[in-house]
């Protein structure tokens, strides 16, 4: 499919309501808001003020559907920024796979959040691509693991596009160089991790590009002792813009989605 302002065309508007059915239209668009550099906790309260509007429709739209009106198509967004150092533990995440305390966290700028996400511990901060798919699934398919594939399928494509082959490690969520059995060096290049609410998404990715690797090792990346952690620009040897990656990226992102991606 197709993107539009900063990225290129698009079709037009979300499908209307199917007044005969009851239904709400698929809406097959998503809005692209580039935050820049976003304070995290910020980030994180504007995804759940627009997960909780898209659920208050949902809501609405089961009353309009048992009195016979017309349902309301849900609204897409994709959140992408990068966040000043901080590090986020997820539900499943043990707190001792953070190796700074309180005095070390401020010695290198960084602040810690409990997050209500799935996986462990990770590092954002300046020169990673964050991107947070806040999509009604239900606009798409319900299949949370095919969700989960296609983010990373996405990464996997732009860096194709920089001549790097990657992949999938089996049983590992994220995208891998040197990701065969048998390789003698994998590194992860792009972590994922999602909570989804009614098939309401939001959190997602951490796609480093010219992220300062040096952070991952005050933490057990993911929880993972025995695998590294790259960056683009560790890879190809020269820093790359960011904006020519998301360029790429939301490319893809709509190709594999079948989705209008509106910058707005």
């Amino acid at each position: 499919m197709s993107l539009s302002s900063s990225y290129a065309t698009s079709s037009g508007t979300p499908a209307p309501a199917s007044a005969a059915s009851g239904e709400p239209g698929l809406n097959r668009q998503v809005l692209v808001r580039n935050l820049g550099l976003a304070p995290y906790e910020a980030t994180w309260a504007y995804q759940e003020e627009l997960l909780a509007s898209i659920l208050a429709i949902k809501v609405q739209n089961r009353l309009a559907a048992e009195e016979g009106r017309t349902p309301e198509p849900t609204p897409n967004y994709l959140l992408l920024c990068q966040h000043p150092h901080v590090y986020t533990l997820g539900k499943s995440g043990k707190p001792e796979h953070l190796l700074l305390d309180e005095d070390g966290l401020a010695r290198h700028g960084a602040t810690f959040h409990r997050i209500n996400r799935g996986g462990d511990i990770t590092y954002h901060g300046p020169g990673q691509l964050v991107g947070y798919p806040i999509l009604d699934l239900d606009n798409f398919f319900t299949d949370i693991h095919r969700y989960l594939r296609l983010l990373e399928e996405a990464v996997i494509r732009t860096l194709a596009s920089y001549g790097l082959a990657a992949g999938r490690i089996a049983g590992l969520t994220g995208v891998w160089l040197d990701f065969t059995e048998g390789a003698v060096n994998p590194r992860k290049i792009c972590a994922l991790g999602v909570k989804c609410s009614r098939w309401v998404t939001m959190h997602g990715f951490a796609f480093n590009i010219n992220t300062d690797l040096s952070y991952f090792g005050h933490i057990v990346p993911c929880g993972i002792t025995d695998k590294a952690v790259t960056s683009l620009q560790q890879e190809l040897g020269r820093e790359v813009p960011l904006a020519e990656v998301e360029h790429l990226l939301v490319g893809h992102l709509a190709d594999l989605f079948e989705a209008d991606f509106i910058a707005a």
